[in-house]
């Protein structure tokens, strides 16, 4: 279970968002409405002004007990828009990055099921240079899952692929809710909310004006 209570004040608003879930919760709303903020203050990359962040009761940032967990302790899997793969590395060594990063023992059942879940299996020789933009979201998520995250947060993994590359991709990421993995999904398309999210929280102007399932998306 999630639970988020913050306040931030940016230069167009004041964010103050308070909500909490299981499973796949989708921060859905128009651009300039917070989301990719709210994500980037549980993950720990952005410091709230106030409030409380927990995953299943472990206290990430309190700001009345002073508790703020640093980023890279908080086993949070972030998946950004345009992947961000390292270009000179392999397939095979970018996903193995967040694993050694996080001083990881290597797991060989656990990679050779993630390589599987995302078809790696024949890119691990390439660079990203020569991927589709799906193939790079797919190596990027399987590099967040190989850190062992206890959250992924995925902010609008699809929004600078084609309709094709949509496409391709969305099994994917429902072969991750499949998983049970909790994940929070950064989105302004009701289409792939309704396909992954199990809870909806919709943001405006930085609030929360509305929370529920994705009956919310109409």
């Amino acid at each position: 279970m999630l639970t988020v209570a913050i306040k931030r004040a940016l230069p167009n608003f004041a964010l103050d968002a308070t909500f909490s879930g299981d499973g796949t919760i989708a921060l859905f709303g128009p651009s300039g409405s917070g989301k990719t903020t709210v994500a980037n203050l549980i993950a720990g990359l952005v410091k709230p002004d106030s409030g409380r962040i927990a995953i299943d009761g472990d206290v990430l940032f309190d700001s009345a007990r002073r508790i703020d967990v640093p980023a890279h302790k908080r086993r949070v899997g972030y998946v950004f828009q345009e992947g961000r793969l390292f270009p000179h590395m392999s397939v095979a060594r970018n996903l193995d990055y967040g694993r050694r990063m996080n001083g990881l023992a290597r797991d060989d059942n656990d990679h050779e099921r993630i390589v599987a879940m995302l078809d790696l299996g024949n890119l691990l020789t390439r660079r990203p240079g020569k991927l589709s933009g799906g193939e790079r979201q797919r190596v990027a998520i399987g590099r967040a899952l190989l850190s062992k995250p206890r959250l992924l947060v995925l902010d609008e993994p699809l929004a600078s692929l084609d309709a094709a590359r949509k496409a391709e991709i969305l099994p994917y990421l429902e072969r991750l809710r499949a998983e049970k993995l909790p994940m929070i999904y950064v989105s302004h398309q009701p289409d792939e909310v309704r396909r992954i999210a199990d809870h909806v929280v919709r943001l405006d102007g930085g609030r929360v004006a509305a929370a529920g399932g994705v009956e919310l998306l109409g």
